[in-house]
């Protein structure tokens, strides 16, 4: 039973959207008699450390307020643990909620889902050492994140449309070689995404029919594509039809194998390695706060 409660915050997620968020969800977790340590991380190596002394400590449970990028820290402390992760999405991508049908805009309802206490068991994806929970991506949009971090100008969101446009100028084919359980793949691509979860960047549902639970990873291949044909595509990545086109390949495996010269992966919008990466999947690593009806699917 869930008495004790550490809420860790990122104050700065969701343009500060996360501290009133926050604020909201600890007056909610007290009013439900629950005993809460409200913590606040200033720098990522900050919030790890009070995470790890909370763990530590015996807290029962640990709230993440804020994005994807707060999840990803908090599951590096509670994977392969029986201490439960409840989530206050405040960030601007809240793509794990997504993927677990949780509230993403009502902090005191994502609170009660807490108090509530019904966990579930989801999958991981592991690269070495490292874990992560919604999506590992590389290609097109791993260039645009690292170009985006080299502009000095402009500032703010339109540095990563800037990064977009400069990496369209400059698209080309990238030859991958992609290991999956039972086949290697040679080919030329824009983009490959390995999916434990089903969408990233804020609603881009590259993997749409991954399932959180069901020992598997999916992975999203789109072939080397024009400009044209990418721009045409975009859309279509917030709707999860592009796996409909000609030009997208979908598989399934418990581990994958990257390879491609020059190209970098992110896990849950974080940088983590260039490739090659191998991420595998693990069943049922993390328990994880959930609505009482059934784990949404959609």
């Amino acid at each position: 039973m869930t008495r004790s409660v550490t809420v860790l915050t990122n104050p700065m997620a969701g343009g500060g959207h996360a501290g009133h968020a926050g604020r909201c969800a600890v007056a909610r977790l007290r009013e439900r008699e629950l005993h809460v340590t409200a913590i606040e991380g200033r720098t990522p190596g900050d919030a790890l450390t009070l995470l790890e002394k909370a763990v530590g400590s015996g807290t029962d449970a640990v709230v993440a307020v804020g994005g994807d990028g707060l999840v990803n820290l908090v599951v590096q402390v509670l994977a392969g643990t029986d201490v439960p992760m409840g989530l206050i999405p405040a960030g601007t991508g809240n793509d794990l909620a997504r993927s677990l049908g949780l509230p993403r805009s009502n902090a005191v309802h994502a609170a009660d889902i807490v108090a509530d206490n019904v966990t579930r068991a989801i999958d991981l994806g592991r690269i070495g050492e490292r874990w992560f929970a919604t999506v590992l991506s590389s290609g097109f949009d791993s260039l645009v994140t690292e170009r985006a971090k080299r502009l000095r100008w402009p500032r703010g969101p339109l540095r990563y449309n800037a990064a977009m446009m400069l990496q369209l100028a400059s698209l080309r084919k990238l030859p991958y070689v992609i290991e999956l359980d039972d086949a290697e793949l040679r080919l030329d691509a824009t983009l490959v995404a390995v999916g434990n979860g089903r969408s990233y960047g804020g609603g881009m549902v590259v993997c749409p029919a991954a399932l959180v639970d069901d020992g598997l990873l999916d992975v999203t291949v789109i072939r080397g594509v024009s400009r044209t044909r990418l721009l045409g595509l975009s859309p279509t990545l917030y709707r999860g039809t592009h796996i409909d086109r000609p030009e997208v390949d979908t598989y399934t495996s418990t581990q994958v194998t990257l390879r491609c010269d020059g190209i970098v992966a992110y896990a849950d919008g974080e940088r983590v390695a260039e490739l090659p990466v191998t991420a595998r999947c693990v069943p049922r690593a993390l328990r994880v706060f959930v609505n009482q009806d059934p784990l949404a699917r959609g």
